[in-house]
């Protein structure tokens, strides 16, 4: 029973950051500032890209990554007893893996929301990054490359 109260709380972590991402693309989309295929203008979509970057590189990401690539190590360090305990170990953990990927999914802003070959890209990047000992050095190499392609993409405006 307590599994499915800590996979409630991790659940309910990121329905809240849907709903937050959903009311930011529908405020986007009614003040113009997505195309038709969902995508946002060049020069926001270059800011997008460099902001992803730089998070990618920031000690925060870092840490949020460290915790999603341990569920185990997260358990150890952070159990609660009973079902207010599981929740609360969901939430976090959820929060973490949030903090882990929020950036990346603002990728979709520049590649288009409902273009499904970028939400499979962006998701085999994340796992990768999360199942893999070279999850750190993937972040780094994708934050350097994620904002030169942004002042690129900027620069080309």
């Amino acid at each position: 029973m307590r599994v499915w109260l800590f996979a409630g709380g991790y659940v309910a972590a990121w329905t809240a950051f849907s709903a937050v991402a959903t009311l930011l693309q529908a405020a986007m989309d009614h003040a113009a500032m997505l195309t038709g295929a969902m995508r946002v203008a060049p020069l926001m979509g270059g800011v997008i890209l460099a902001l992803t970057g730089a998070y990618q590189l920031s000690p925060l990401k870092r840490r949020c990554l460290r915790h999603c690539q341990s569920p185990l190590g997260f358990l150890m360090t952070h159990w609660r007893d009973g079902r207010a305990g599981a929740i609360a170990m969901g939430l976090r953990h959820g929060v973490f893996c949030v903090g882990c990927c929020w950036m990346l999914m603002a990728l979709l802003f520049v590649a288009g929301v409902m273009n499904l070959l970028w939400v499979a890209a962006l998701t085999g990047f994340v796992l990768i990054e999360r199942a893999t000992r070279w999850g750190e050095t993937l972040a780094t190499a994708s934050g350097f490359a994620l904002i030169a392609a942004g002042l690129a993409l900027a620069a080309l405006s």
